[in-house]
């Protein structure tokens, strides 16, 4: 088998909406109350996966979730007195941030030679909560040969498990066996630790890792404080490169340290303090960025193009390519409609590596697809939606035509 890394992006979906319902993700509060743009934040995300063909990567794609979630209303009784959060979660398009859809163990990291994918149950969030099972749907369709996958159910609810955004695989390279880090939080600061660290390890054992190819650190409170409420806004892993913020970790020379134990290999790119204040890493995302192995072997980090709109995070850039360290180019991108709900380029992708003729090639694009893709959304999402709108019924049917319209066009209609 040839094993690539795949990057699977969320299309965002045509309720994207501001409601401001994550606690701790200060983009998303601030933002709160905003009108949305549903059709510019699906173009914006098309284009970026577009950017990472054009460099000769190969591109995948998740489908938006059904919305609005009618089994929700339902479960919660919802009537005319259903306050505002509680309906906007409904109306959720948060699934758009693929990196919390599933943690990934690739085949060579695994007992049973097999990728394994664990969907996130998300049950800090309601919004996101709800997201799961159908994630799940779609992962059994695209990861469907039980000879190169096992898609399991997500881990039982008392235990918070928030997916590949909290997860990192060090590695030679993509296709070799790699050492995978899992980061938890603990609980009792002024904002929720999402990611506990029993639900780390059952992904672990699920997944059949080798217990000395894992490492289980704490994430630093301060940063969680700061806003940075998964790992990936804080730090990015790819292949033997660690590129992380100096406070990301509760102790960050331990977890060095623990890493290197267990790959000996890694090459930490740490941003200090002084250079970039762990406020502004989080305000302009320069951790939630991909940080991609290019064809050539050089590695890209595509951040958002906020990073470029800061002086301190822009020159540290330029210092850090200077400096002739294995990041090698760093490439902008506008996704300013998901960094203004508290995502940036990292949230909006699910890495998987695998053979990609053994995933279900509707779930891949192509320039046919991308085209098609983006004539839907010009055509079927709205241009705006205010929050006012939310749980209107003539928003509420051009959502959901939205919708079956994307996935005719893709041939996915088991999906409806």
């Amino acid at each position: 088998m040839s094993l690539v890394e795949i990057n699977f992006d969320g299309i965002v979906g045509p309720s994207h909406n501001y409601a401001g319902l994550s606690l701790g993700n200060i983009a998303s509060a601030s933002h709160k109350g905003d009108p949305s743009f549903p059709r510019a934040a699906a173009l914006q995300g098309i284009a970026k996966m577009r950017g990472n063909m054009e460099r000769g990567l190969t591109q995948g794609f998740l489908l938006p979730l059904p919305r609005p979630n009618d089994g929700l209303l339902h479960a919660i009784g919802a009537d005319e007195s259903l306050d505002g959060p509680l309906l906007a979660a409904a109306w959720s398009a948060s699934s758009m941030w693929t990196a919390n859809a599933a943690t990934v163990s690739p085949a060579p990291d695994t007992a049973d030679n097999r990728c394994h994918l664990t969907p996130a149950n998300l049950v800090t969030m309601l919004h996101r909560g709800q997201e799961w099972r159908d994630t799940k749907a779609q992962l059994d369709i695209a990861f469907a040969d039980p000879r190169h996958f096992a898609v399991h159910d997500a881990v039982p609810s008392s235990f918070g498990d928030e997916g590949a955004a909290n997860h990192m695989r060090f590695c030679e390279s993509h296709g070799s066996p790699g050492v995978e880090v899992f980061v938890w939080g603990r609980q009792g600061g002024k904002f929720p630790a999402r990611q506990h660290e029993q639900a780390s390890r059952a992904v672990a054992r699920l997944h059949q890792l080798n217990p000395d190819a894992c490492v289980f650190i704490e994430q630093n409170p301060e940063a969680i404080a700061a806003g940075a409420f998964h790992n990936d806004v804080v730090a990015v892993a790819n292949e033997r490169v660690l590129f992380t913020h100096a406070r990301a970790f509760a102790d960050q020379q331990g977890a060095y340290a623990a890493i290197r134990a267990a790959f000996p290999a890694l090459e930490v790119v740490e941003v200090p303090e002084e250079a970039v204040s762990l406020e502004e890493a989080i305000r302009t995302y320069l951790f939630n960025a991909q940080l991609l192995t290019l064809p050539s072997g050089e590695m890209a980090l595509v951040v958002p193009s906020e990073c470029r709109d800061s002086a301190s995070v822009w020159s540290w850039c330029e210092r850090m390519l200077e400096s002739n360290g294995p990041i090698r180019k760093v490439i902008p991108v506008d996704v300013r409609q998901s960094m203004a709900n508290g995502g940036g380029p990292a949230c909006l992708r699910l890495r998987v590596v695998a053979d990609p003729r053994t995933v279900d090639a509707r779930f891949l694009l192509d320039e046919g697809k991308a085209t098609r893709i983006e004539a839907v959304v010009a055509e079927m999402w709205p241009e705006t939606i205010h929050p006012s709108e939310i749980g209107s019924e003539s928003l509420a049917g051009r959502v959901r035509d939205a919708r079956e319209a994307l996935l005719g066009v893709l041939s996915l209609d088991e999906l409806l």
